[in-house]
C-alpha cells in the first residue's frame, strides 16, 4: 500500500528511535526534562523568536495560541479556508469563547492589508472587538502554497497598526522555508507567534512547538496546563523532535516528488492537477465524471490511498516514506483505477 493521505502518516526511522530510547529525561511539567528544553531552544533559535514551548498536536498550538493572545468574546481574523477555522472543531469558540470573522484569502488564502482593515471592530460599549489576526503557511486547503515572507509582513503590518496580535499557523512552515529558499524566521519575522509540527513534512512521531516572546510562551504554558497538554517525561517523545529539526532541507525530496506525482497524473485522461509548490497534490475528477470519494476508492482498490477534499477534489501528500520509486508505481496504480 502506498500512502498519500497525509504528511502525519509517517514512520520514525532508526535514528529517530534510538534517540527516543537513549533521551535524558526530567517532569517537563516542572521544567526538568532536559531533552523537552533542548528541543525548545531550538524551535525558538530556528524560528528567530525569544522562547517556544513543546505541545502535543498542532491543534492544541493554535488553540492555546489564540487563548492567549485573546479576552473571551473578542473577535479573531481569520481566513475562511483556514485550518484554524474549518479543522479544529470550532475550538475557538468551544475553549476559548471567541467569535470568528472570515475573511476571503482569494487564491493565495492571505487576507490583503485592505481586508484587514475593513474587518477589524473596534472595541466599545456594544462591541468586543478584533482580538487576533491568524494567518497560515503553508496554505493547506489552498494545496499547501508556500506564502511569501512579504505577503505575510503586509498583513501583520497591517493588523499591528490596529493593535491586533498575528498568529501564524506554520503546521508546514519548513516546507515553506525550503521551497522559497528562506530561512523560516524570515517567513515569521512580523508576527507575534508561530505554531509548527514535527509530526507533518519532519517526520517526527508526535509533537508541535509554540514559539513567541518569552511573556507570551509564559503564559502559553499555564494555558498548555489548562487545556491538558502538560506532559511529564516528554523527552522520550521530544527527542525525534531535535532529530527531525536537523533534517529540514530533505523536504526537498518531498517537493520534487509531489511535482512528478503531480506531472504523472495531470497526464492522465480526466484529471486536472494544478502544480504543487510544496508537498501537497490537489486532483480534479470531475472530468472523470468521478467524484472524489469515488476516485478514492478506486484508487485504494489498487493500494494507493488519498483522502477526500471536496466534492471533486482529492489531496495526495508526499512524505519521507514515499520514495521516487513509489511515485511512479502511484501514476501507474491511479492509471490502472480510472480504467
Amino acid at each position: 500500500m502506498i500512502d498519500l493521505r497525509s504528511d502525519t502518516v509517517t514512520k520514525p526511522g532508526e535514528s529517530m528511535r534510538e534517540a527516543a530510547a537513549n533521551a535524558a529525561v526530567g517532569d517537563d511539567v516542572y521544567g526538568e526534562d532536559p531533552t523537552v528544553n533542548e528541543l525548545e531552544r531550538r524551535a525558538a533559535e530556528a524560528t528567530g523568536m525569544a522562547d517556544a514551548l513543546y505541545v502535543p498536536t498542532g491543534t492544541m498550538g493554535n488553540q492555546i495560541a489564540a487563548r492567549t493572545h485573546t479576552d473571551r468574546g473578542e473577535e479573531v481574523l481569520v481566513e475562511r479556508e483556514s485550518h484554524v477555522y474549518k479543522w479544529e472543531v470550532g475550538g475557538l469558540a468551544q475553549l476559548s469563547s471567541l467569535q470568528v470573522r472570515t475573511i476571503d484569502g482569494g487564491d493565495r488564502g492571505v487576507p490583503t492589508p485592505e481586508q484587514i482593515r475593513d474587518g477589524f471592530v473596534e472595541e466599545d460599549l456594544h462591541r468586543p472587538g478584533t482580538g487576533l489576526l491568524t494567518l497560515e503557511n503553508t496554505h493547506n486547503s489552498k494545496g499547501g502554497i508556500a506564502i511569501d515572507p512579504e505577503t505575510i509582513d503586509a498583513a501583520a503590518e497591517a493588523a499591528h497598526g490596529l493593535d491586533v496580535p498575528v498568529h501564524l499557523d506554520g503546521a508546514r512552515l519548513f516546507n515553506a522555508a525550503v521551497a522559497l529558499d528562506v530561512p523560516a524566521s524570515r517567513i515569521v519575522e512580523s508576527v507575534d507567534s508561530v505554531m509548527f509540527c514535527l509530526s507533518k513534512g519532519l517526520g517526527a512521531p508526535v509533537g508541535s512547538m509554540l514559539a513567541g516572546s518569552e511573556e507570551f510562551i509564559e503564559r502559553a504554558r499555564r494555558n498548555r496546563k489548562l487545556f491538558g497538554g502538560g506532559m511529564r517525561q516528554a523527552g522520550i517523545v521530544a527527542a525525534p523532535g531535535i532529530e527531525a529539526l536537523e533534517s529540514v532541507d530533505r523536504l526537498a525530496d518531498d517537493h520534487e516528488n509531489a511535482r512528478r506525482l503531480a506531472e504523472g497524473l495531470d497526464a492522465l485522461d480526466g484529471l486536472s492537477v494544478q502544480p504543487p509548490e510544496t508537498n501537497i497534490v490537489l486532483v480534479e475528477t470531475s472530468d472523470a465524471e468521478m467524484t472524489a470519494e469515488e476516485f478514492c476508492g478506486a484508487c485504494e482498490t489498487e493500494d494507493v490511498l488519498g483522502s477526500e477534499f471536496g466534492e471533486t477534489v482529492a489531496r495526495f501528500c508526499t512524505h519521507r516514506n514515499v520514495d521516487g520509486e513509489d511515485i511512479e508505481e502511484t501514476i501507474a496504480r491511479v492509471e490502472a483505477a480510472l480504467a
